[in-house]
């Protein structure tokens, strides 16, 4: 009988963990690319010794690079900054917009606190009413402070959202129907081609006038300036979501559609069960597109519409004039950019989790 070396048992041993921790590796992978974090990967594939020496090529090439590219803009704006002379002043470099950056930082926190305070006094009010037996006199007086940095930028990712989805659910049922019927493409494709180029600047007039005489009094769920600046994120973004999901319908295979029709499926069935499984990679190209639209029109309608979010901070500091005002400004800038990448990636993961696309 031929004796086991334990040797050789340790060594398959490791070499099945190692392969086990390979396959985490790559499925992790999966999620490093989608969150804009694929850097991470090569990192741990060398940690694992996995060909130190490739890996670290990728670590340059996914990491340091980028960095490196990074830095030198750094340095070119601190250095190029102070020579550009405005009517407020110089244009700010890099350590003056971290300063305003920190400063809004402390106000928000500033606000939120008072906002607190007044909450508690409020409540502090009624409860003196209903023990001295005055219900009649409780009141629930709302904030009036104004909104901080924060509150701002969640209002803006509200409102892009609202009007992104409004879109979406116009834009993915015509784009389905313009994909499947020849006649509906022929209809639906000259308004697209009309209505696709026009700028927000030229829809918010009409916008505003409109839901200023439907929606007469301010007191509804939405304000009118939060439904000015979504109704133009609307008009402005449905168009790539429209065109993806038309493309990607009406490249279906023909032999797929001969096979709903030997089967008698059903119009809604061949939608649900085949039209969108094979559109769904198209269609959430558009849906990225459009929401990277809507996030660039949207600035500029709440700049217009004075809705309180990030495009009237940016206005309100440039009609401000302050010394500090440039620094706010960039910082805001600097804020829209990073945000827009995030629901880039935030559209990418659903992307991911309901196709089989490989697209970035």
């Amino acid at each position: 009988m031929t004796a086991i070396d334990p040797q050789s048992l340790d060594a398959e041993a490791r070499e099945a963990r190692r392969a086990r921790l390979f396959t985490r590796i790559n499925k992790a992978d999966n999620w490093f690319q989608v969150l804009g974090l694929a850097w991470i990967t090569p990192i741990l594939r060398a940690a694992a010794g996995d060909n130190p020496r490739a890996q670290m090529k990728e670590i340059w090439r996914l990491l340091m690079v980028p960095v490196l590219a990074i830095l030198a803009f750094l340095v070119l704006w601190g250095t190029l900054a102070p020579k550009v002379q405005t009517s407020l002043g110089a244009i700010p470099g890099p350590a003056a917009v971290w300063t305003e950056a920190v400063n809004l930082h402390a106000d928000a926190k500033a606000k939120a606190e008072k906002e607190s305070k007044h909450y508690e006094r409020v409540e502090a009010r009624n409860q003196r009413f209903i023990d001295k037996g005055q219900p009649e006199k409780v009141k629930n007086i709302p904030y009036t402070g104004s909104p901080s940095y924060y509150q701002q930028i969640w209002t803006s990712i509200k409102t892009v959202f609202f009007g992104f989805l409004i879109g979406s659910a116009i834009a993915i049922p015509l784009g389905i129907l313009a994909g499947l019927s020849p006649y509906a493409n022929a209809a639906i494709n000259p308004l697209v081609q009309i209505f696709k180029p026009v700028s927000p600047l030229a829809w918010l007039p009409i916008v505003t006038m409109v839901v200023s005489a439907l929606y007469a009094t301010n007191d509804g769920l939405f304000s009118k300036s939060f439904l000015v600046s979504a109704i133009t994120v609307t008009l402005c973004s449905l168009w790539p979501t429209l065109i993806n999901t038309s493309l990607g319908v009406a490249s279906i295979d023909k032999d797929l559609i001969s096979v709903s029709k030997v089967l008698k499926m059903n119009t809604w069935t061949k939608i649900t069960k085949l039209v969108l499984p094979s559109a769904l990679p198209l269609i959430f190209t558009g849906l990225r597109l459009s929401l990277g639209v809507g996030w660039m029109v949207l600035i500029a309608a709440e700049m217009l519409a004075q809705n309180p979010g990030l495009g009237k901070f940016v206005w309100d500091e440039f009609q401000n004039g302050s010394s500090q005002s440039l620094a706010k400004i960039i910082v805001a800038v600097l804020t829209i950019g990073i945000i827009g990448f995030l629901l880039d990636r935030v559209m990418y993961a659903l992307q991911s989790l309901f196709t089989f696309s490989n697209n970035r």
